[in-house]
Order: C-alpha cells, then structure tokens, then sequence
C-alpha cells in the first residue's frame, strides 16, 4: 500500500468520528498551548533578565580594581600599572584591556562651578561603550587638543558659587550651554582652594591657571531624566596625561598614590582596567587568573548566573507543569485510538485476509495518531503565540517583574515552536503505538466473526 493511500485513508477515518477527535485534538492542544506558553515564561525572564544586564555593561567584560596584599605587618597595595595590562594581554580569550583613569576637576562658568568626575579612557573603550550622543561627537583620534565629552546629567551639578542655588534647589538648570559656552577647567584644585582660604598664616598661595577645555559632545538625554553615564565627563586618555604632567611637574597628579616622601610616582597608575573577553562562557575562568595574580575583579556575568539558576529552576518547574497537560492529552489519544480499534475491527480483519501487510496496518494506525498530534499541535502554537501577546500586553503596564521588564516576560522562539509541533506529533504517534499493536495482533478470523 502506498504512503499516500495511508494518508488518504487515516484522515477519512479521523473525519468519520468528528466529535470525539475534536476532542481528543482539543486535548493536545491545551497541552501544546500549555507547555509552550509555560516555557516562554522562563525564556521571556531570562531573555529580559540579560538586556536588563547589557543595559548596565557588557557581559563579557571584566573589572579589575586594586587590591590590598598583606605581609606580616605590613600592607601593600597591588597598582593597577601598564606591566599588569600587558600580563593580561596574553592571557587566553582576552580580546582586549583597556585602562581607565578617574580623577575629580573644578568647572567653572561666570559664577557657576561643578566638580566634575573626569573617566580618561582609550579612544576605543569610549566607542564601545554604547554612549548615545545627543549633541556632538565622541572625542575622536582626528582632535588635536584634549576635549570632553559631558554626561547628559552632568549640567544639573552646576550651582552658583554665591549663594550655592543650583538645579537641586531650584529645580530649573543653570544658563550654560556646554556645547558652546567657554567652560574654564582648573585641574590643581588643592592650590585653588588654598587661594581661596588665603593658605598658612604669613603665606600667599596663588591660584593655579585655568584651562579652557573644548566641548566634543553631550550624550542625549534619557526618558528617566538619568543613564548609567550621566554624571561622568569623558575624554581621551592618551590626550589627558600629557596635559596632566605638564600641569603637575613635579606634584602629585590628583587621584594618583604619592611616595612615603609625598613625591610622585614616575610611573602613572590607574584606577580601573577593563577586560574585554571573547565569550561570557570563558568570563569566569579569565576572571580567576586575574584573581590569581593578587586582583580584584568583578563582571555581570556573575550575576547573571546566579539569577539564571534561579530562572532555571522556575523554567522547569513551568514546563513540568505544561508537560502534565500533554501527558493527558496523550492518554486521551491511546483512548480515541483504542476505541477506533474496537470498531473497525471487521475492517481490520478484511485488510488481513486481502493480504494487507502487518506494517500497512501499523502505519495506518500511527498516521491516524501523528494527524491527530500534528493538528492539535498546529492549533496549540497558534493559541500559544495569542496568549503570550496577551500576556505582554497587561503585563507591560505592570513594571518589573523579578528585576526584569514585565513587558517582555512571554516570548516564544521559533526553535520552540518547531520543537513543539514535532514534540505533539511524537506524543501522538507514541500514544498511538500501543493501539497500533494490538491491530497487528487481531486474528483475521476472529476479526471477521466480530460482527
């Protein structure tokens, strides 16, 4: 018998007994529907719960911080140097390290002033950053001077040096254009406080030079009113130390360590050095070799894991749940299809006689099933991607759910959807195979006489 002869002949037989496969394909698809919406639940957090994380850093980079090492009684702080960078540099998965330089600077405008906190990095860890600019560029390798870039929230620290009134006493932000006013930055603030107090008795400090530092762009604005840079002032590292040791000859730059004897290091330290690995499977094994060496590190990725077991865990418990749907649905199958033996076994006993090969009525039986698990699944991926746009709708409206935005928590990938209606059509013909035996086994005779 030819495959499209069984196909014919197992969908009239389903079609003769409308109602009861109605509702045996009603059945799997309550268990489809189920075990898929179920598990886009867990998809949906986990999915949510890693853009939540990108938002605030990359999950392949690594922070490396300083760390205090101790002998005996005495305490030694691990410098985040250059020879560090280079170390790390060769280390497996590494892609690249890049520096970071902190320090605070006085900004002044006409009687406004801010102490900004300077971020000196690479040219190429800005760019990886994912600043949106809202006006102006990112500094850039064609600038020929040092130029900032300004936080988008970094205008509301202005307040006026008179009477100390600013935006949070105000609430309406100072009349300064970053982009194209004049902003005068004083970098030595020690010597500009000391001249403003007037210095040791008997002593005249005078004030240290002002620097009129060009604007290179603002980052736009969030719908928050904040973002994870807002209050930071950006600039090329390479371009800053050449300015900051021309300033401090001599002196300690601020925010760099001093010798026992208060002089500078020659060398420059750093406060931050940025690990960027090749892949989150390989963040922790490069973050215990850092460790190794006496550093402290720290990466999303840590977290991610953690919540990630947690969801894990939430997932298979969903699942399980969907999965008892189907295992009904299956039972109801075995039983549609049992029933179905019981009534055409005059029919099964002439096949016999006529010479129908055992494997024809197997087939015949299992492709009845398969149909039955196939529609039922089709039907329950259709329901499924219905409920799960439902549930995005209300729950969009419900905020954060376990940290994540709630207006993604259903989603339902198309290797779910294809494994679904595979996995329906498995359980079906599965519950069918035991039904299909007991066809093969009929004696003809006996099937003949039934009726």
């Amino acid at each position: 018998m030819k495959f499209l002869d069984l196909l014919r002949m197992s969908s009239s037989s389903l079609w003769k007994r409308k109602v009861r496969t109605i509702l045996t394909i009603l059945g799997v698809v309550i268990g489809v529907a189920s075990i898929v919406v179920m598990i886009s639940l867990g998809l949906g957090l986990s999915r949510s719960l890693l853009e939540e994380y990108e938002s605030y850093g990359s999950l392949t980079e690594i922070t490396v911080y300083e760390s205090w090492n101790y002998n005996g009684n005495s305490e030694e702080t691990k410098r985040l140097d250059n020879e560090l960078i280079e170390t790390i540099k060769h280390m497996d998965h590494v892609e690249a390290v890049y520096p970071t330089m902190q320090m605070s600077a006085l900004a002044k405008y006409g009687a406004y002033e801010n102490f900004l906190q300077i971020r000196a990095m690479p040219l190429e860890a800005l760019e990886n950053l994912g600043i949106e600019v809202g006006e102006g560029r990112l500094p850039s390798a064609e600038d020929n001077e040092l130029k900032f870039f300004y936080g988008s929230t970094v205008l509301q620290d202005f307040s006026n040096s008179k009477n100390g009134s600013g935006f949070w006493q105000t609430g309406e932000l100072p009349d300064i254009d970053l982009m194209n006013d004049p902003i005068f930055i004083i970098f030595d603030t020690d010597s500009y406080w000391q001249s403003q107090s007037g210095g040791e008795p008997g002593t005249t400090t005078a004030p240290p030079k002002k620097y009129l530092i060009e604007t290179a762009g603002i980052e736009a604005s969030s719908e928050e009113g904040y973002t994870r840079f807002g209050w930071y002032t950006f600039c090329d590292l390479d371009k800053l130390l050449p300015e900051l040791k021309r300033i401090f000859k001599n002196k300690v730059i601020p925010g760099q360590p001093a010798t026992k004897s208060g002089k500078p290091y020659k060398e420059i330290f750093y406060n931050q050095i940025i690990v960027s690995v090749d892949d989150m499977d390989n963040v922790m094994d490069v973050k215990t070799q850092i460790a190794d060496l006496g550093y402290e590190a720290s990466s999303n990725a840590e977290w991610i894991e953690s919540q990630q077991k947690t969801l894990g865990y939430v997932q298979a418990v969903l699942g399980g749940i969907g999965a008892v749907s189907l295992f009904v649905a299956a039972i109801g199958i075995t039983n549609t299809m049992m029933m179905s033996i019981y009534e055409r076994t005059k029919e099964i006993g002439v096949m016999k006689v006529l010479g129908c090969d055992l494997r024809n009525i197997r087939s015949l039986f299992l492709l009845e099933a398969g149909f039955i698990g196939f529609i039922g699944g089709v039907i329950g991926l259709a329901f499924s991607y219905t409920i799960s746009l439902v549930i995005n709708k209300f729950a969009g409206g419900a905020g954060n759910f376990m940290g994540v935005n709630a207006a993604s928590i259903s989603y339902i990938p198309a290797w779910l959807a294809i494994l679904s209606l595979v996995f329906a059509v498995f359980v079906g013909m599965f519950a069918g195979f035991f039904p299909a035996l007991r066809a093969m086994r009929l004696s003809p005779l006996a099937a003949i006489r039934n009726e």
